[in-house]
């Protein structure tokens, strides 16, 4: 009982730390319940203490992610669900791993596998199909970005290994007081873990108050048209919810405006990709943008492009009728001057489930053909492989089209800065999760893409929150959850690279290393317990 009440006090540690109403100072502590267990277990020596550890486990990390994104249910219930448990099932296996290699290689060895497998696990979650990196630890400082300013050198990853380290230090006072009863013998470890708390936040503060934004100003405008993705998008004729973006936009652009954005999806479904300059919302955009001085315009929209059986391609859907094949694409489109220089990008972190379904032929006859998604349309999406850049009028200002889930992806994001990039634009529908934690952390992580590149953000959020976001973090204009309207402001733009921008994710790529040969040398040694 004693150790069940650990794993939940540690479950809700996790939970209180977490953007955008926790206090991220806990993530600090708020592993050592949890190693506490775990060294207990490892003490007793019992058999099935695996079992035992990654049931613990499983519990604390079920409360932080139940605690922290349930509101992926208002989209869609059993989806949600299987994120919740399937996610704390892995987070479980991974500290499965570390009791493991504590039990082969003994506690030193152990602790420096601990972040490094954990590190390693959150770049796979980056990676692979069933990718969901929500809850990556460096993603727990969304909203104390005054104390990461640091992320332009390490990215999110520096967070996750800060916290571990914290945790393990912090533990190893705790375990000397536990042994020895003696106060003294626990303040090493005590101020050493005080230090690598307050040294980085120290710097941090330093770094903040003394950056000075780089680069030209520009003018740029962002919409926020408040269409209900359950019922007011399909009660609104097409050709209205393209209309709705000009007349928000007519409110707010000046002839100094370079771009305006417009959200994820707010055009008409189902444009046909081949076609976009023959569609009359496009030229009326178009129009828009000749008579505001060829002010650029970005926005989205769910494309398609249908064939034959004969011509079908990998990532082809069929239709329901299953007469013909179809790809479906969601897309961030550029207008310009004139109709033949639209630009597209298509979304390439899909949401898993819903615009991107992994072991297809057996989720698939599960799920049902409609899901609601979360910004695109039920089918698997066609991505690319580079990261497209928008240029304005005058090939100065080049913003990267970031859609929607794509924003959570630290290195991702780098390649659209890495191909000239020197201002981040987010555009998302973020009202599939209702008036939820889900829209407040997304905008929150937007926080540490500008950080990590140094680079403004114009996010155009169809419900909201749409926002203005400066290089150091700062949320400078805001307009609220579920209001109607459009913001003007002036952002910096920065042709530097970072740190971070130039070399990505190396933290992560040295964790999987040490993790490797840790565990490589464990299984080789000698057993420090014959006990499994």
């Amino acid at each position: 009982m004693k150790n069940i009440i650990l794993s939940i006090i540690a479950g809700l540690l996790l939970s209180f730390s977490w953007p955008t109403n926790g206090f991220a100072g806990l993530l600090f502590i708020a592993f050592i319940p949890l190693l506490y267990i775990t060294q207990e277990i490892y003490k007793l020596n019992q058999k099935k203490s695996g079992y035992k550890v990654f049931g613990l486990a499983y519990i604390t990390f079920v409360i932080w992610n139940f605690y922290t994104t349930w509101w992926l249910h208002n989209s869609d219930f059993y989806a949600g669900l299987f994120a919740v448990l399937a996610n704390s099932a892995l987070l479980a296996l991974v500290w499965r791993l570390y009791f493991m290699i504590k039990k082969r290689a003994g506690n030193h060895l152990s602790f420096m596998f601990l972040p490094a497998i954990w590190i390693a696990f959150e770049k796979l979650h980056l990676m692979w199909e069933i990718s969901w990196p929500w809850l990556n630890l460096g993603n727990g400082f969304a909203e104390y970005y005054k104390w990461i300013q640091w992320y332009e050198y390490t990215g999110a990853f520096g967070g996750t290994f800060w916290v571990l380290l914290v945790n393990i230090t912090l533990f190893a006072g705790l375990t000397k007081y536990l042994e020895t009863s003696d106060v003294k013998k626990a303040i090493p470890a005590l101020i050493r873990g005080a230090v690598f708390i307050v040294i980085p936040i120290s710097y941090s503060y330093y770094v903040y108050n003394t950056y000075s934004e780089k680069g030209e100003k520009t003018e740029v405008v962002v919409l926020q048209p408040n269409i209900d993705p359950y019922k007011n998008k399909f009660d609104t004729g097409d050709e209205e919810l393209g209309r709705q973006l000009i007349e928000l936009a007519n409110q707010k652009v000046t002839s100094n405006t370079s771009f305006v954005f417009g959200p994820e999806t707010s055009l008409p479904d189902g444009m046909n990709i081949n076609a976009i300059k023959n569609y009359r919302i496009s030229k009326e955009i178009n129009n828009f943008t000749k008579t505001h001085n060829n002010t650029t315009f970005v926005t989205g929209a769910t494309l398609v492009n249908f064939y034959s059986e004969e011509n079908k391609t990998e990532t082809s859907n069929r239709t329901r009728n299953g007469k013909h094949w179809y790809d479906i694409y969601n897309t961030a489109i550029r207008f310009g001057k004139n109709l033949d220089s639209i630009d597209l990008y298509h979304k390439s972190k899909l949401v898993v489930g819903v615009e991107n379904m992994p072991f297809r032929e057996v989720i698939q006859p599960l799920l049902g053909d409609f899901i609601i998604n979360l910004g695109g349309t039920v089918g698997t999406h066609v991505t690319q492989k580079e990261r497209s850049v928008f240029a304005d009028k005058n090939k100065q200002i080049y913003t990267a089209p970031v859609i929607c889930y794509e924003s959570v992806y630290g290195e991702f994001v780098t390649g659209y800065v890495n191909n000239g990039a020197n201002m981040l634009s987010v555009i998302t529908n973020d009202g599939w999760w209702g008036n939820s934690q889900g829209h407040k952390q997304h905008l929150s992580f937007s926080r540490l893409r500008a950080i990590e590149n140094r680079r403004p953000v114009a996010r155009s959020a169809n419900t909201g929150i749409s926002a203005l976001i400066n290089q150091k973090g700062d949320i400078i204009k805001s307009l609220e959850y579920g209001k109607k309207g459009a913001i003007k402001g002036d952002i910096i733009l920065n042709n530097e690279l970072t740190i971070y921008t130039l070399f990505g994710d190396y933290i992560a790529r040295v964790a999987v290393l040490i993790a490797g040969i840790i565990f490589v040398y464990a299984l080789t040694v000698k057993k420090k317990s014959m006990v499994y």
